[in-house]
């Protein structure tokens, strides 16, 4: 539902921060002024202590602790993608043994969390079915929990792959359909306990990206969320075991995530963790002139540290190793988190 106003925080991360700054979502960014948005008026800009009540809690308050991460630091979550046919690593880690020798890297390097994916998601992808992706997600979940506490995300739509995966052992539920495909998967999420990562899409993946259009893509994506957080609080699950993702790439245009970067920190006024997945999507290579995916690791840090910037709290990546060193010399120049000891 359409709000009169949105307040944005405009996130710093300077070592000098001035008496009656806010610290922002509980983590390394603080604000003194917000730009107010409104759909048919130009922004304003205004400071803190016109946020009413609420809205200075939803962006102050700490995140809970979610799926064994803490929110009060960046994340990497690693991409395993077990699928044939996904846009940049289709095929790598589709079989078992080679799957398990990637999460050896990711363990070593240090990653946050791993996201495991039985069914692609990128543009023109085809459906597959529930059966096939529980058999090429769950063994891979049990292996991994075998040897591993790392904290494992399933990342599906349907709820009865959600549901064998959590058996499985995986921590938290990625729905890029929001339950909006199955919402059977919020019941699933529910009764399970677990945490959920609800994200905007704008049509499935055999036709998203043929036409997005939107009247104000920053905040129809925002109010999409909002409504989506509240149907998976009648469903059962807490608002603090929801993570938020605006979708970078799922039916939108360079221009529709451009705009949506470039105020990322508006989301933090939906009162949950956010994630972020950019790693090697077209914009990046439009913009990076690198038509293959693969060499688009560069871009996918540049965009990385401009959203660490504004506080965003997990970054899905498939280049975890590189995004493990940026993320480390990000906060070692700018004196976020434990800083560096020699």
């Amino acid at each position: 539902m359409a709000q009169a106003f949105y307040d944005r925080p405009i996130p710093s991360c300077d070592p000098a921060r001035p008496e009656g700054a806010l610290t922002l979502a509980g983590g390394w960014c603080w604000f003194t002024h917000v730009e107010r948005l409104r759909r048919d008026e130009p922004p304003e800009i205004l400071p803190v202590s016109n946020l009413s009540e609420e809205a200075r809690t939803r962006l102050t308050a700490r995140r809970a602790p979610l799926a064994g991460l803490d929110l009060g630091q960046p994340s990497v979550m690693s991409i395993l993608n077990v699928t044939p046919d996904s846009f940049s690593d289709g095929g790598k880690f589709n079989r078992p043994e080679v799957a398990l020798a990637q999460v050896q890297e990711m363990l070593a390097a240090g990653v946050d969390i791993i996201d495991i994916g039985g069914e692609s998601t990128r543009p023109g992808a085809d459906y597959v079915p529930v059966e096939e992706e529980i058999v090429r997600t769950t063994p891979v979940i049990e292996a991994i929990r075998a040897q591993s506490t790392v904290p494992i995300s399933i990342d599906t739509r349907k709820g009865q792959v959600a549901q064998a995966a959590l058996k499985a052992g995986a921590s938290l539920v990625n729905d890029v359909y929001a339950f909006t495909h199955d919402p059977d998967l919020a019941r699933v999420s529910a009764e399970a306990s677990a945490p959920v990562c609800l994200m905007h899409a704008q049509g499935d993946p055999e036709v998203m990206q043929d036409d997005p259009h939107y009247d104000n893509v920053l905040l129809d994506v925002y109010d999409f969320l909002e409504d989506r957080i509240e149907v998976a609080e009648v469903a059962g699950i807490p608002r603090a075991q929801i993570l938020v993702d605006p979708g970078i790439g799922f039916g939108k245009t360079v221009a529709h995530n451009l705009a949506l970067l470039e105020r990322i920190s508006l989301f933090h006024g939906l009162g949950c963790g956010i994630l972020l997945g950019v790693s090697r999507k077209g914009f990046i290579g439009k913009i990076g002139r690198a038509p293959v995916a693969q060499d688009r690791a560069p871009g996918t840090m540049a965009v990385t540290l401009a959203a660490l910037g504004q506080g965003i709290q997990i970054h899905r990546v498939h280049d975890f190793k590189e995004t493990k060193q940026a993320l480390a010399l990000w906060q070692a120049a700018t004196g976020v988190g434990d800083g560096y000891v020699s």
